[in-house]
């Protein structure tokens, strides 16, 4: 087997600011609107439900720089930088002559991506007075995250996650409890919403759609509390951008530019995290980068959804968001990948692919673990079933270079371990797994609920 290459950088080399791409894009993304005006929401209507400067971060159009609180800088150091590394022993099993890089974030203590965000807006709460947060998480690694930076900074943490990814990954709640955060299967009989949706249907096995209404509802009826997002909003994917500014420094240590840039999605953050910082050198310098963002099949948002505004939660709670998405009351077949089973993209992502500067791609859930499976044999890593959505549209590149006698340049994020996802893993390797097939017709049962504007 090939040896690895790691690229690392030094202390002095991290990054001291996020990068804001909305500040660069030609076209800007739509606002938000209040559901109940349509008119564009502010600084302090957002602020209602998020911290006041993660909600100044989101309408921010202005500034492609935002300087890292020092004291998250200091949280960051724990772990970062993250390695990029060359996989060479996946280039040789693929017999390729592409260059395969992927940057390792599942090397933090958290296990995935999403510790970039949960910190600053852990901070933010805190500086702010806060003294409650409150989330909702699908797989789990947003959740655990979340409760881990609640903790460093001394806040109560109450989660709601997906009652079918409860069943699924059951260590990951524990990980939230054992940081000290009550978790909450969802829909629930805890709030308003969740009693709702469990009266429509008793039977309801939850959706990031359904656990975020009930997240929402929780800060909004809770003194001194205030709801984080893991993905989908413009602040989330621009605390992830710590990602690609290493790798973009790590790139040039390896001497090499990426020819494509390939992240797993399901609200956009890990996929906007690593590619945002590349994007703006073909918005602003004319390179050429291609960006692939992979979504599951089963849940094909970029590939299948409608652009409109939608709301971001099931029970109507959330801002409209200009969106590409299936639907808000959308419910997403029982993939392992539960941190990618979202109905909607992100506002950044939804206007970037109406612009044609990236696209999306859709893997059946069964190629996802056999890219899983292939990249654990030759890279030594077991990747989160979200992470081999974009494991396996490299894999896809790359035998595609192969037929055509290319030697393109391929990265993607890694953006957690599956070190918690055994149970799926066992499941696909005694054959118990399947792909979901959406037809037509149930894409356009979800879109038929879109809000109507006035």
């Amino acid at each position: 087997m090939s040896k690895q290459k790691r690229f690392l950088l030094q202390e002095n080399e991290l990054p001291t600011q996020w990068y804001n791409l909305q500040a660069d894009m030609i076209t800007k993304p739509l606002p938000p609107l209040n559901p109940a005006t349509q008119e564009p929401l502010t600084v302090e209507d957002l602020a209602h439900i998020f911290s006041e400067e993660c909600s100044r971060q989101e309408l921010d159009m202005e500034h492609a720089w935002i300087d890292i609180p020092e004291e998250v800088q200091d949280k960051y150091r724990y772990y970062r930088a993250t390695p990029l590394v060359r996989a060479y022993a996946l280039e040789e099993a693929l017999d390729t002559p592409a260059h395969i890089y992927f940057k390792n974030e599942s090397t933090n203590p958290l296990g995935s991506h999403k510790i970039n965000s949960a910190l600053p807006q852990c901070y933010y709460c805190k500086q702010e007075g806060v003294t409650n947060v409150t989330t909702e998480t699908g797989a789990g690694q947003w959740g655990a995250a979340l409760s881990y930076a609640a903790s460093v900074f001394g806040l109560s943490a109450a989660v709601y996650q997906v009652k079918i990814s409860m069943k699924q990954k059951p260590y990951r709640s524990l990980v939230m409890r054992t940081f000290g955060a009550e978790v909450t299967g969802s829909p629930s009989m805890s709030t308003r919403a969740g009693k709702d949706i469990i009266t429509r249907d008793p039977m309801h096995q939850g959706s990031l759609g359904t656990a975020i209404s009930e997240a929402v509802e929780l800060a909004t009826t809770t003194p001194n509390c205030k709801y984080t997002l893991g993905s989908v909003l413009s602040h989330v994917t621009l605390h992830q951008t710590v990602i690609g500014l290493e790798a973009e420094r790590q790139m040039q240590m390896a001497g090499e530019y990426p020819d494509v840039v390939i992240g797993c999605f399901g609200g956009g953050s890990n996929f906007g995290g690593l590619a945002f910082p590349f994007m703006r050198h073909n918005i602003l310098e004319g390179k050429t980068t291609e960006f692939l963002a992979a979504e599951p099949a089963s849940c094909p948002k970029l590939t299948r959804g409608r652009f409109g505004y939608d709301f971001g939660d099931e029970a109507g709670y959330t801002p409209l968001l200009p969106m590409y998405t299936l639907g808000h009351d959308f419910r997403p077949a029982h993939i392992h990948a539960g941190g990618l089973r979202y109905h909607g993209a992100g506002v950044i992502v939804s206007q970037l692919l109406k612009d044609g500067l990236m696209r999306g791609v859709d893997i059946p859930q069964l190629e996802t673990f056999e890219a899983g499976i292939l990249f654990s044999r030759t890279e030594g890593i077991i990747p989160a079933p979200e992470s081999s959505h974009a494991i396996a549209a490299a894999i896809r590149e790359a035998r595609r270079c192969r037929e055509n006698g290319e030697q393109k340049v391929i990265l993607f994020s890694l953006s957690g371990h599956g070190l918690m996802d055994m149970t799926a893993y066992d499941q696909y390797l005694s054959g118990d797994l399947r792909n979901y097939t959406l037809s037509d017709e149930e894409i356009e049962q979800g879109l038929s609920h879109l809000p109507k504007l006035k």
